[in-house]
């Protein structure tokens, strides 16, 4: 037997072969390694669905007849979504089966035995409809567009289970929550998880601190009566009480100026608030959930963050990985935000293919889960591929590279020569250096302005 004709470009797509013959798997694997990056065997449809929870194939290729089940009930039973090209084998082949097998969504059906010719001709009509759709993406757009489906944490990683285990022990307690993890690592998503599964008949009502100037946020957060300062022109409830029976969700809780804390820990232990311009206060029941990216103990060190209120809000710090810690479940994420952001925008979704995914899976992604999500919206809206539009994220200058710091630098002169830096190198773009350095527009301006003032 010939081996099967090399490809000119190199192997990027993945084949899993299932089959219980242990000579026909050594037989397929051998004459399709040159033409596949990934190669994989399985001897049993369960051994078969524990490697597709870890890898995704582009191309399985499977016998029908397996100790286990039927190779077409298997397949049949993924549902679409989860289904890869197949091509099925079998020695026992009649008109019925083979319409099943095409019902199923057989790409082929070959029949054992078979020349090598055979099976070279089937698996080049498999990768040459996944190119056809692969290029039929980039020339043509969907616009269906369908219903925005709930989020929810995704990823079946150690990290994540551990995440999630944690989250749903907790949830149906009125305990506060401290979230902590880098930024776009899934903060908000963790805390609406956390309301969802608690119980709580309220509503879910989010806070950016660090978004609202600090003489506002007392009133964004307990309301006003009309008259009580300039502008109140009517008297307004705050989002305690829009929360109350609910969850208030603190985000960037760092950002909050010392004053406020000293208001919100008085709110926390008497469980009343009092709307700026009133004498009178009112009952709530809202369950605190906070998060932040900064170290709150070295915060409260520094005497930025007051100590009191944050062992009111540290009864349980639940830590999120950063997606570099978790690459295994970029696959899901990928796939995840494909079908999502295809349906919000009513655009296609890209063909991902087993070179993609391993791409995505060591890149760094220093914006995490969100930089992952912005890069796939940008392929659906630019109608590109993965692979091209990672090597423009690859090169991009988005990293600042110093040549470091003098060991005895305070932390304080270190940050403010970082700051600066980052700066420099966005041409003093304010909002841009703001965003690479995963802070508010508004607590850089705050930083900088308590440098000029030092200078002054």
């Amino acid at each position: 037997m010939s081996p099967m004709t090399a490809s000119t470009e190199l192997p990027t797509a993945s084949v899993l072969i299932v089959d219980d013959e242990p000579g026909m798997r050594n037989y397929l694997a051998k004459a399709l390694a040159s033409r596949f990056a990934l190669v994989e065997v399985a001897d049993s449809l369960s051994a078969a669905e524990a490697l597709r929870q870890r890898l995704h194939f582009d191309l399985l290729l499977v016998d029908i007849r397996l100790p286990d089940r039927s190779g077409i009930e298997w397949h049949e039973a993924l549902g679409p979504e989860r289904r890869s090209d197949i091509i099925f084998m079998t020695a026992y082949a009649d008109l019925d089966m083979a319409v099943q097998a095409l019902r199923a969504g057989a790409s082929d059906f070959i029949i054992k035995p078979f020349r090598l010719e055979q099976l070279q001709s089937a698996v080049d009509r498999c990768l040459a409809q996944r190119r056809l759709a692969r290029e039929n993406f980039v020339l043509q757009r969907e616009t269906q567009r369908l219903h925005h489906p709930d989020e929810s944490m995704i990823g079946d990683s150690h990290a994540m289970a551990q995440v999630r285990a944690i989250t749903e022990r907790v949830a149906p307690t009125p305990s506060a929550v401290l979230i902590h993890g880098e930024s776009g690592t899934g903060k908000e998503l963790v805390a609406r998880d956390l309301h969802r599964l608690s119980g709580r008949f309220g509503a879910f009502v989010p806070l950016n601190c660090g978004a609202i100037a600090g003489d506002l946020l007392e009133s964004e957060l307990f309301g006003h009566v009309k008259g009580a300062f300039t502008g109140a022109v009517k008297t307004r409830e705050g989002l305690f009480t829009y929360a109350d029976g609910g969850t208030l969700f603190l985000d960037e809780i760092a950002e909050m100026p010392l004053a406020m804390q000293a208001k919100l820990l008085r709110v926390l232990e008497s469980k009343r608030i009092r709307p700026v311009g009133s004498e009178q206060e009112q009952p709530v029941d809202v369950r605190i959930l906070a998060a932040t990216h900064r170290n709150l103990q070295h915060e409260v060190s520094e005497g930025r963050f007051r100590e009191d209120l944050y062992f009111r809000l540290n009864v349980l710090t639940l830590t999120l990985p950063a997606l570099r810690e978790h690459p295994e479940d970029i696959p899901a994420l990928a796939h995840h935000f494909s079908r999502q952001l295809s349906r919000d925008l009513g655009l296609a979704a890209p063909p991902w293919q087993h070179a993609d995914l391993e791409r995505l899976m060591h890149y760094p992604w220093p914006g995490n889960i969100r930089e992952l999500k912005n890069f796939i919206e940008r392929c659906i809206l630019l109608g590109q591929l993965p692979s091209d539009m990672l090597d423009e994220v690859a090169t991009a200058p988005s990293a600042v590279v110093t040549n470091g710091y003098p060991s005895d630098w305070s932390l304080e002169a270190v940050e403010r020569a970082h700051i600066l830096d980052v700066l420099e190198v966005h041409g003093h773009n304010k909002s841009s250096a703001a965003r690479a350095l995963g802070v508010s527009r508004k607590t850089l301006d705050r930083k900088l302005n308590a440098w000029q003032d030092l200078n002054a």
